[in-house]
């Protein structure tokens, strides 16, 4: 069974952006949409630890990840969180079985890590490049490596940072319907940033609207039934988010 995340936290706007939101993500995909420059990038930053809030509390079921009034900030490698930038951040000189195998838990024997590797690389379909150096993928073959990479770690939570945006539409059909599978099947929570509204449409099970540093909406249909944000782009514009597999 997947644990909750629960969020708070506050950023002011002179450090990055300004942040006021406060959710929870369970079981599923969740995503968190929103126009850019938000702030829905640096909530994932936040979140996986590669960026410290100004205030709040971030908690994973049981174990809280921050508590700004406790002092409470565990490493990233400690929360059991795995990232999927925007930018892959494939390592260029390594190939594409070491890239998966190299951030496993240090605990498993060289054997094990290259084991789980290679069996994520055959789940995203991708076990035939293993050989190959990041440079030679195509974009598509790039964000299998990184999903299995981060899935390879058997993280509590996913966190995607746009995904699928440089992607044309039936790859991100393709794969976005794919990674649906693999979280179902691994019961992985996951935490998906996206402006597209056909990403969104696609792949939530749940949407939170983003507009001017707050979190707006819990559901797609209240967004558009009740929008609170008058904003163009934001959460009034929210009424066509329709998952298409209801």
């Amino acid at each position: 069974m997947s644990e909750v995340l629960t969020v708070r936290l506050r950023v002011a706007a002179q450090r990055r952006v300004s942040i006021d939101a406060s959710f929870e993500v369970s079981s599923g995909v969740t995503v968190l949409f929103g126009p850019s420059g938000v702030g829905k990038s640096t909530l994932l930053l936040a979140i996986a630890g590669l960026f410290r809030p100004d205030a709040g509390r971030i908690a994973l079921g049981q174990r809280v990840l921050f508590d700004a009034e406790a002092r409470v900030s565990l490493r990233p490698e400690e929360r059991r969180t795995a990232l999927v930038f925007q930018s892959l951040a494939l390592f260029p000189h390594m190939s594409v079985l070491d890239n998966v195998s190299y951030g496993l838990k240090r605990g498993l024997s060289r054997k094990a890590r290259v084991e789980r590797a290679e069996a994520w690389l055959l789940r995203m379909r991708v076990a035939h490049l293993a050989a190959r150096k990041p440079g030679t993928l195509s974009g598509g073959e790039g964000q299998r490596v990184a999903l299995a990479r981060a899935l390879a770690s058997e993280p509590d939570l996913l966190l995607l940072d746009e995904p699928f945006s440089a992607m044309d539409e039936v790859l991100r059909m393709q794969l976005g319907q794919e990674l649906r599978d693999v979280l179902a099947e691994a019961s992985i929570p996951a935490l998906l940033v996206t402006h597209d509204r056909r990403d969104a449409a696609r792949l939530a099970d749940r949407i939170l609207v983003m507009s001017q540093g707050k979190v707006d909406c819990a559901e797609a249909v209240a967004c558009a039934q009740n929008p609170k944000s008058d904003q163009p782009g934001d959460a009034a514009n929210a009424a066509w988010i329709k998952p298409t597999w209801e």
